[in-house]
């Protein structure tokens, strides 16, 4: 659970905070249709090991007090049901994943860093625009991600998947600095891409869940020296 809380607080750092939207989830190790998750209309810079909800499989607060995010739940669920590998989803509300979700693409292979997606990510159409309050919703995003790690669901955002939560964590991190780094690209002139080969060459040596689960290390390392209060 401490590095569930350490992915919250970097999203805290990242700016990632938009109202109550956001949401990361890890999968309990004992009771397997049951994850935990940050509360509703908690921010992610405050939430400690003690602020986590233990959450259903029908959307009841098994451990905690607070209330939680219905959208998190209904997601979070169908993608778990879907994906036994999934230890771990991650979503929030960023600027640059939500900008990037407008334009309905997939990204593409203009830098060494996107290359971790690609032809590993999908863009979902379906429910983009609608708050996703019901199960409907939550399986299609489900169907929609199928085997990959990340979907960009359009007009919504961006949403992750790992083994660990730190590996699902760096996905949001460096697939957020990639949407980023395509619409800063994009607005300057036409962007190269790279090799189809080459890409996929990069793909497969930097996108497996131990290399995301490394990637998170700097910053679990940072967090956990700069606030140690995140164990209470």
């Amino acid at each position: 659970r401490s590095s569930r809380v350490a992915a919250s607080l970097m999203f805290g750092r990242f700016g990632f905070s938009e109202g109550v939207a956001g949401h990361i989830t890890a999968r309990d190790p004992e009771m397997l249709d049951h994850f935990w998750v940050n509360p509703l209309g908690m921010s992610f810079r405050h939430i400690k090991v003690s602020d986590l909800l233990l959450v259903g499989p029908t959307g009841e607060v098994v451990v905690g007090e607070r209330p939680v995010n219905r959208a998190a739940f209904v997601i979070h669920a169908a993608v778990h049901e879907a994906r036994p590998d999934v230890i771990s989803a991650a979503h929030a509300h960023s600027v640059y994943g939500k900008a990037w979700s407008a334009l309905g693409r997939p990204l593409d292979p203009i830098t060494q860093d996107s290359c971790v997606f690609f032809e590993d990510h999908v863009v979902v159409d379906d429910g983009g625009g609608r708050v996703v309050f019901e199960s409907d919703g939550g399986h299609a995003l489900a169907k929609g991600l199928g085997p990959h790690k990340a979907a960009i669901h359009r007009n919504h955002g961006h949403f992750t998947v790992g083994e660990t939560v730190d590996e699902a964590a760096w996905w949001f991190i460096t697939m957020e600095r990639t949407c980023q780094a395509q619409l800063l690209a994009e607005a300057a002139g036409t962007p190269h891409l790279i090799d189809p080969d080459d890409a996929r060459y990069t793909h497969e040596q930097t996108s497996s869940s131990y290399v995301g689960w490394l990637s998170f290390q700097p910053m679990w390392d940072e967090i956990s020296r700069t606030e140690p209060d995140l164990f209470d």
